[in-house]
């Protein structure tokens, strides 16, 4: 599969690629019997075809090369036990994975990743009103066998715009985070009464000890860390 991604050999990526492609185009033209039936149709029509051709040449030339398909007909394409079960494992693994970590999700085990799964279904109905699911799986095949090409010819200039987006999101990250920090302090302060300007209590005292909670406790750590580090040099 990694060889047909990367076109290591062009004549049999060009052909599982076009099938694909037309397979997908066939699809969002005709319904899903209609491209089964005339897909059945095309190969009988090739079969029976090439089986009469090769006929009438053994009749004309007097030979008896037997079936044109007997290779094919005497070829093993049954399923062994241990094949079926090391699928049905595997499927049964997947399929039970997936499974509980809906159930992880919906139930809210991890309340942030519930409300990223919440955002991400919330993205996705936009996604769903401009691309139906043929039009995304025809762009997620066109992706992958024309992406790792790209990227493997142009990876330096690529790994380069992708380290200053991913520096970029962090920064703005870093940023949300710290507004995010100041915004709860403020509102904080403002619950309990106390005067910035004068910076005079006029709170009760559990003020205090949030205050101390949120800044003056961290703060007393740090120095002291950096005292016995000091220390210890």
């Amino acid at each position: 599969a990694i060889d047909l991604l990367y076109w290591r050999d062009i004549k049999q990526t060009g052909i599982v690629f076009g099938s694909f492609l037309l397979l997908l185009f066939s699809l969002t033209q005709f319904s899903v019997v209609s491209v089964v039936a005339y897909l059945a149709l095309a190969a009988l029509s090739a079969t029976i075809s090439f089986r009469i051709y090769k006929s009438v040449l053994q009749a004309v030339q007097k030979t008896d090369e037997g079936h044109p398909f007997k290779a094919y007909l005497e070829l093993e394409i049954t399923l062994s036990q241990e094949q079926i079960q090391k699928y049905t494992d595997c499927l049964q693994f997947y399929v039970n994975s997936t499974l509980k970590e809906l159930r992880r999700l919906f139930l809210v085990q991890d309340l942030v990743d519930s409300l990223k799964f919440a955002v991400l279904m919330w993205l996705l109905t936009y996604v769903g009103a401009l691309f139906n699911g043929l039009t995304l799986l025809l762009m997620a095949v066109v992706s992958m066998f024309t992406l790792p090409v790209v990227y493997v010819k142009h990876q330096a200039q690529i790994d380069q715009y992708l380290g200053l987006v991913r520096t970029h999101i962090n920064a703005v990250v870093a940023k949300l985070k710290s507004q995010a920090l100041r915004g709860t302090l403020s509102k904080l302060i403002s619950h309990r009464g106390l005067d910035t300007n004068r910076n005079v209590w006029s709170g009760n005292s559990s003020l205090l000890t949030h205050y101390c909670k949120l800044i003056a406790v961290p703060c007393t750590l740090r120095i002291f860390e950096s005292l016995v580090s000091t220390t210890k040099v």
